[in-house]
């Protein structure tokens, strides 16, 4: 046997051996917010999937801990992706129906920064083409409307009344029971050491430490640890630390759920992401790209500081004052971004029997039901029903 490939660490691989080989028709690595929906979904076609994770099946090491991500119609970054949230919303209220758990909240959503700026008129631009229910209101408008927020003038809101969160982390729980429910294998802590495809296009063989596993197909799902399995990928998909921060509110009233929205909110302080409180106590706020930290995952630390809790309290200074109260809770986690921070979903140009599912940039999770749906289709040969050129690794 000859594997192609080894894992970042991995101790080499023999050249030929004699294994005992456990056939699947799809092997997926990664059970996070995507390869979880990918296994239910072919789980519930009727394949026979085996699901690997190197850590547990849910963990914190990855991108979509800490209890909610939002999801948005309205999006700025490209009206290409709104037909793709359709069917996210779509299959999240399916999915939360079978788990029979509430996992999609609605609470509207609001796209703020300066008159004009990029954020404003890329969700206008997505509103306007998919014909999105909106309203754009000015600084004065949002404060008065939702006291939680102090914007200054010169700023103006896109509200979009259908965005809201996902419970991220209840979620991915839902997709593996309902996956496992289906016949899926899961997996926890067997990582894969190497992989190569078979002779005339016969499929995939994956070794781990406790096993050799063969597939028609695998589909890698791996988040920030991509680049340890697609070297080609190591240049354009980079990990980066990020901290999220949960903070006492000193008027509560303002930051519940119902009177607060999830929101993104651009400016010369950073770009700030929250959500109204729910789940665990306390306002939750991010920043995206944080502190600029980047480099392999096993490289950054988990553990956040006192600089990690300064740069959140920038935001809640300058625009939610009330929220500036004693810290709660902070967490790490890890983006995985692309140069032009769009996806990557794609098969691999020399080995088309290897499916990639990775990275997203910190937007992600929001379509992971519909990305879990497509991937599923890519690994039964079939046509996923979206326009996946954005997504296409010869970009690079």
């Amino acid at each position: 046997m000859v594997f192609g490939h080894t894992a970042a660490g991995a101790r080499a691989l023999p050249i030929i051996e004699t294994y005992k080989v456990t056939k699947f028709d799809v092997i997926v690595a990664g059970v996070g917010a995507m390869g979880a929906q990918t296994c239910w979904h072919l789980a519930r076609r009727g394949q026979r999937v085996l699901g690997l994770d190197r850590y547990d099946i849910p963990n914190a090491m990855g991108s979509s801990h800490g209890v909610h991500r939002i999801i948005r119609l309205a999006y700025f970054e490209h009206p290409s992706y709104v037909p793709l949230l359709r069917r996210a919303y779509s299959l999240w209220r399916e999915t939360e129906q079978l788990a029979g758990e509430q996992l999609l909240y609605v609470t509207g959503s609001l796209d703020i920064g300066a008159e004009g700026s990029p954020v404003i008129e890329g969700s206008l631009a997505s509103c306007r083409q998919h014909a999105l229910a909106h309203e754009v209101l000015s600084a004065a408008e949002v404060n008065a409307r939702y006291p939680g927020y102090r914007l200054p003038d010169g700023f103006v809101a896109v509200l979009q009344p259908d965005g809201g969160f996902v419970a991220s982390e209840r979620a991915i729980v839902a997709a593996a029971t309902l996956a496992m429910d289906a016949g899926a294998v899961l997996r926890a802590r067997e990582a894969i050491e190497g992989f190569d495809t078979l002779p005339h296009g016969e499929g995939v063989r994956v070794r781990t430490d406790r096993g050799v596993y063969e597939a028609r197909r695998l589909v890698l799902s791996t988040g920030a640890w991509i680049g340890e399995y697609v070297p080609a990928l190591k240049p354009v998909a980079v990990p980066e630390r990020q901290t999220l921060g949960w903070f006492r509110p000193k008027r509560p009233e303002h930051f519940r759920l119902g009177r607060f929205p999830v929101s993104n909110l651009k400016s010369d302080v950073g770009h700030f992401y929250q959500f109204p409180v729910w789940g665990v106590p306390g306002f939750k706020i991010g920043l995206y790209h944080h502190l600029g930290e980047r480099g392999p995952a096993d490289t950054l630390a988990r553990e956040p500081n006192a600089a990690d809790e300064d740069a959140l309290r920038r935001g809640l200074k300058a625009f939610f004052p009330d929220a500036d109260g004693d810290v709660l809770a902070l967490r790490t986690c890890f983006f995985t971004n692309t140069p032009d921070e769009h996806f990557v979903i794609d098969r691999l140009p020399d080995r088309p029997e290897i499916i990639v599912a990775s990275p997203c940039s910190g937007h992600g999770f929001k379509f992971s039901s519909a990305i879990g749906e497509i991937l599923a289709d890519l690994a039964m040969d079939r046509t996923p029903p979206f326009d996946l050129s954005l997504f296409r690794l010869s970009r690079f």
